[in-house]
């Protein structure tokens, strides 16, 4: 048997990269409450049995697993869940109601599956939701509850979980003030990502643990300053149809209608 390493004791969290000591793909968050335990995000499909070994040399029972929870419908956190859900009989696959629908039908547009200008096309299994979930639901897994919160923006499907000061954040925001892909054909929405955003700086959660790359301590001057540039793309062309309006655009179309002409 491995010897675990967790990540946090206030919850119990094991972060499987971090555990394997080798990327895996998207960061696998193991909640071990006790007698029962949830994986968040599975990942993709070629590294479902890698960490099904784990969890089993972990000596976790695999049908004490409660939950495989998706934070969203993209295909680098839900390929593999199909798959998950065979070698995990007993776990409910929990997801937002706009993320179960992409899931269930296995999309390979809204999930990025398929992005053919980039080559990408990989398979989307279909899975079937069993359960459900929204703003304001609490998980329970073992002695360790989690709160449900609905964070849209870079999806619409987007789901957050706290635990007392620690809060999986899903894509919303990372270490380097990155945050999740911004696109029109993924149902991105800049205002409502921003909302999110807010939320997340405002809570009194202290530790962060994003579905990419390392978990970090809240740092409200760089939530800020992500706020401040995602607040400026409002009103740019940079995503497309993802802007509320383009101020340059609409005085170019006074100009002309008014048959005013450029100074050059």
């Amino acid at each position: 048997m491995l010897k675990r390493k967790y990540l946090l004791r206030d919850p119990n969290v094991i972060e499987l990269n971090y555990q394997a000591s080798r990327k895996l793909g998207v960061n696998v968050y193991l909640i071990d409450g006790g007698s029962e335990f949830a994986l968040i995000d599975i990942g993709y499909l070629d590294t479902v049995g890698d960490v099904n070994d784990l969890v089993r040399n972990l000596d976790f029972k695999l049908s004490q697993c409660k939950y495989l929870i998706a934070t969203h419908a993209d295909a680098d956190h839900v390929q593999g869940l199909a798959r998950a859900k065979e070698l995990l009989p007993s776990a409910k696959v929990v997801a937002h109601p706009q993320a179960a629908p992409l899931i269930e039908k296995g999309d390979v547009i809204e999930t990025f599956a398929r992005i053919s200008a980039q080559d990408i096309d990989l398979e989307m299994p279909p899975c079937s939701v069993d359960q459900i979930i929204n703003e304001g639901d609490i998980l329970d897994i073992g002695d360790i509850k989690l709160a449900v919160w609905h964070t849209p923006g870079h999806t619409e499907g987007q789901l957050s979980f706290k635990s007392g000061n620690v809060l999986f954040s899903g894509d919303n925001i990372y270490r380097d003030g990155g945050v999740g892909v911004i696109d029109a054909h993924h149902g991105s929405h800049l205002p409502h990502f921003i909302s999110s955003l807010e939320r997340i700086r405002d809570d009194d959660a202290r530790v962060l643990l994003p579905s990419h790359g390392p978990p970090f301590l809240k740092d409200k001057a760089l939530i800020q300053k992500t706020i401040d540039r995602l607040t400026g793309y409002q009103t740019l062309p940079d995503f497309g149809t993802c802007a509320v309006n383009w101020p340059l655009l609409e005085q170019w179309e006074r100009d002309v209608n008014a048959g005013k002409m450029p100074k050059l």
